[in-house]
């Protein structure tokens, strides 16, 4: 009968906006917390079958989702391990158990901000228990290939590893220019030597000598130079490489590298430019320039000058701090200046970012209305940048909230009318049978 639809209705409408009224109250309560995604209500009408002479109240009812794919604002803080999401997208973290787990086993969770500090292992976490993840780099701070549709690659980020490390000279480059003059016959034949700052596997600080020795004719001019190469870490050898080296001298191409012989132990590759030799540490790569090409060695008649000399590798360092960049890596910086990258963090996206599950902390999981995962480095595809010496504000509006709560308590006012009426309707009723 109608009277007693419009009762289930009355009631319905009761229920859904205490639900309606339960998403409000989490959100004004969430206000203040970073990260948080405002609960939503979806209210969706209930029809039934009727016939045209009769009508009964269907009611309503109701679905409650997180709107994860809203973002907040930015604020600033003063950490640099202070991070968030600045656009679409979610950073990888685990739990407590899923630090020391494997990533099989691990459990795989995403969130839009976080507050990390390294703890007593050196791992970064939140004081609520998340725990930061990303891809770790090699020594050169490569990634490599990694998994983007799971989290098989993921580690956890540990800065304490990194407390002190040395990074051994692995590429030098020459850019100088020897004197034509000194070739030319009547020259004083004197040598000229260049000494370069390397350091090896330890952090220790030596010295790599390049000798160059012109080679005087009796008439004209030679343009060859022999240089020897010699290492203070290598007291035995005397030399670690030997080059001979001719240089043009025409009207197109007068000055550059003509030809290169390397010998006692050393190589030359003509089509990049790199001398290979090798030290106590290990080999090194010296770039002197390809032939015909203006980069690197020249002969011109100029005084001899070291016009650019760049090496790589770094000495022993004490770790100072750590930060990240919009492109997702995290790099060591140490009391010597120099700057290690250690991990790439990726940032997570679904295709519905309002199916991922919601857990304690603003933490996320992927579940079948989602979609699958897709790590995506930081400013790629669809995905934001990361923001360091940042937070993001939660996602609630309280003047919107307040508003709602008004809404919701006249709502529910009326739907409580309606049972009243229908019972004071049902009580006449019952009184027609006296």
């Amino acid at each position: 009968m109608s009277i007693s639809s419009s009762l289930n209705a009355g009631v319905m409408g009761l229920s859904v906006n205490g639900t309606r009224l339960a998403t409000i109250s989490d959100n004004i309560a969430n206000s203040g917390t970073n990260g948080y995604k405002r609960s939503l209500v979806d209210f969706s009408s209930m029809v039934l079958q009727t016939r045209s002479s009769a009508y009964a109240a269907g009611g309503v009812e109701v679905a409650t989702y997180k709107d994860i794919g809203a973002t907040g604002s930015l604020i600033s803080t003063g950490s640099a391990t202070d991070i968030a999401v600045s656009g679409r997208g979610l950073i990888p973290v685990t739990d407590r158990t899923g630090v020391n787990e494997l990533s099989s086993e691990r459990r795989l969770m995403l969130t839009p901000t976080g507050s990390f500090f390294a703890d007593q292992n050196g791992n970064l976490r939140t004081q609520s228990g998340l725990f930061l993840l990303g891809w770790p780099a090699d020594g050169q701070g490569n990634i490599g290939n990694v998994s983007r549709n799971s989290g098989v690659n993921l580690e956890a980020v540990n800065v304490a590893t990194s407390q002190f490390t040395a990074t051994p000279t692995s590429r030098i480059d020459l850019g100088i220019n020897i004197p034509a003059d000194a070739t030319r016959a009547g020259g004083t034949g004197g040598n000229y030597s260049l000494p370069v700052e390397y350091f090896d596997n330890l952090g220790r600080a030596q010295t790599l000598t390049f000798v160059f020795a012109p080679t005087v004719p009796a008439t004209g001019a030679s343009n060859q130079w022999a240089v020897t190469i010699e290492d203070s870490a290598d007291t035995v050898a005397g030399s670690v490489g030997d080059l001979d080296i001719v240089f043009t001298d025409n009207a197109t191409s007068g000055g550059r590298i003509s030809s290169v012989a390397a010998t006692n132990g050393a190589t030359y590759d003509a089509a990049s430019g790199v001398v290979s030799i090798t030290l106590p540490h290990g080999p090194v790569s010296v770039f002197i320039g390809r032939l015909n090409d203006s980069a690197g060695i020249t002969q011109l008649a100029a005084p001899f000058a070291p016009t650019s000399v760049a090496k790589d590798g770094a000495p022993i360092g004490d770790l100072q701090s750590v930060e990240i960049d919009d492109q997702g890596y995290l790099r060591a910086i140490y009391d010597s200046g120099f700057r290690r990258t250690l991990y790439q963090i990726p940032i997570g996206d679904v295709p519905n970012m309002n199916g991922l599950t919601a857990l304690d902390s603003q933490a996320y999981t992927v579940s079948a209305s989602s979609g699958n995962l897709y790590l995506w480095d930081a400013n790629a595809g669809p995905v934001g940048g990361i923001s360091g010496y940042s937070l993001m504000e939660s996602t609630t509006d309280i003047a919107q909230e307040l508003t709602d709560l008004i809404e919701t308590q006249r709502a529910y006012t009326s739907n409580a009318k309606i049972v009243q009426t229908v019972d004071e309707m049902l009580q006449e009723t019952t009184n027609l049978k006296r």
